[in-house]
């Protein structure tokens, strides 16, 4: 079967919501989750993005962990900290999904940019998306480590060679935008909700 790097996580996005239009907190961090190994062919330029999806995954997981059938919903981790005041703490998993959320706005950005901009390079490509979703939330010193970072970028076709694999990159590409899209703007509707989108880096 034809396969690009981005299949697992298509895969999994199918199971992100419960029949009734639910988000699931495990399905849809296992999709972000299947999204690390296309980080991983970025090298040195996503080290930091992966190792803060990381953190946030690990964060919410072990959540869920502790009780996984109160823990189901996605939102339910959130609404209990929002009823205990502790959702705006640093460690909280608000604070978790928030960042998450956030990171993969940048993923889904940055693959769009590879689609409708053929000519940019993988920095020009990098440095436009995280203008567009993360900077605005980094302060001085994440905003000046992901510049230089994103100096690193790697060489654009040998980049879209690699994690071609042997299927359809483009249409591949073309879906996750578009099927992961909604399911950030929910989190973020959600969050805003309850009055915590707008969190900033410390």
């Amino acid at each position: 079967m034809a396969e690009t790097v981005f299949t697992p996580s298509l895969e999994g996005m199918k199971h992100v919501k419960s029949e009734s239009g639910v988000m699931l907190t495990k399905p849809f961090l296992d999709v972000c989750k299947q999204i690390l190994p296309v980080l991983d062919k970025f090298g040195a330029a996503m080290a930091l993005v992966k190792s803060d999806i990381g953190g946030n995954i690990t964060r919410l997981e072990n959540k869920y962990s502790s009780d996984p059938s109160k823990y189901e919903h996605l939102y339910s981790m959130v609404q209990e900290e929002v009823q205990n005041k502790t959702a705006k703490g640093s460690s909280s998993c608000t604070n978790g999904l928030l960042w998450l959320t956030r990171a993969m706005d940048f993923l889904v950005e940055l693959f769009r940019n590879l689609l409708e901009h053929l000519d940019w390079t993988m920095s020009q490509a990098c440095t436009d998306s995280y203008t567009k979703t993360l900077k605005k939330w980094h302060g001085w010193l994440a905003s000046s480590s992901f510049t230089v970072a994103m100096k690193l970028a790697p060489n654009r076709e040998k980049f879209m060679e690699v994690i071609s694999g042997t299927g359809d990159i483009k249409a591949d590409i073309e879906k996750f935008c578009t099927t992961f899209y909604p399911f950030l703007k929910e989190n973020h509707d959600f969050l805003a909700s309850v009055g915590l989108d707008d969190m900033k880096a410390s």
